[in-house]
């Protein structure tokens, strides 16, 4: 766990900027998150999804006083910002590219100013910041820091569950407040609230640990001789895997001919419950 304040600037991520009279019940009725309620300086965390219900693009949605920010994969902004287009259609709605930057402020006694929001998946996560300053006394760190910090959390990020290759519930969306179940329709909305009724979720992302440098993306996890799952990102000691849960509870676990285990975080297990 980090014991000191640390900002870092996330050159991955990027800013667009919705305005206009119906942007609130365009991006409602788009993402899985709920967009109606957004106050003002709020984050909330979401996804917007393929019609069958698989991740697209992940965001981040901050709310402004006449419209919002799209905290999204630097990579993906211009998709983003097309598809957005297409579904604009005859909503009077402003969409473009913001270039303010994003940084993040983590670690024990964290204290943030002006610029700085709460990220909305967990606690221990800490502050998000859009334009913000450094806050004094914080360490400047690297991207790969936070993202080894998150995985330590046992928090997946958009090089774990890619585009359209990941049902957001499996990538542990609904247990990081990134789906609302009561909002109504939204892209892909059918399949999320089925596996959600029916509690049909087999796979869940998980941290597995290991001892020395991580297996390759794609790394068969094994149950014995049954596959268990596959690695997705990671580093030295911990990566990040897509589990089948059925096939993990008690079983002596390997990849690559090296054991692992599985790390629960308490989050997960308590966010299950609920």
């Amino acid at each position: 766990m980090v014991q000191t304040p640390s900002y870092v600037r996330l050159a991955s991520r990027a800013l667009i900027a919705l305005g206009g009279a119906d942007w609130r019940d365009f991006l409602h009725n788009l993402i899985s998150q709920n967009v109606e309620t957004l106050a003002q300086d709020e984050v909330r965390f979401g996804a917007l999804l393929t019609p069958q219900g698989k991740v697209l693009y992940d965001l981040f949605v901050i709310g402004g006083g006449d419209g919002c920010w799209l905290d999204v994969a630097a990579e993906h902004r211009d998709a983003i910002l097309h598809r957005l287009m297409i579904y604009r259609l005859r909503a009077k709605v402003t969409i473009a590219a913001h270039e303010a930057e994003v940084a993040v402020l983590f670690g024990e006694g964290a204290a943030p100013g002006e610029g700085w929001l709460a990220d909305p998946r967990l606690p221990q996560l800490g502050w998000r910041g859009y334009g913000a300053a450094v806050p004094q006394g914080a360490t400047v760190g690297e991207e790969s820091d936070y993202e080894a910090f998150a995985r330590s959390l046992g928090v997946p990020g958009p090089a774990d569950w890619g585009v359209e290759q990941t049902y957001p519930i499996e990538a542990n969306f609904d247990l990081l407040n990134g789906i609302d179940f009561k909002k109504g329709c939204f892209v892909g909305q059918e399949t999320t609230s089925r596996m959600k009724r029916r509690g049909t979720v087999k796979t869940r992302f998980l941290p597995i640990a290991f001892d020395g440098e991580a297996p390759g993306p794609g790394a068969e996890v094994l149950a014995g001789e049954l596959r268990a799952g596959l690695v997705l990102s990671g580093a030295e000691g911990l990566a990040m895997a897509s589990l089948r849960l059925d096939r993990i509870e008690d079983a002596d676990l390997s990849v690559d001919g090296r054991p692992v285990r599985v790390v629960r975080p308490d989050w997960f297990e308590q966010a299950l419950k609920q």
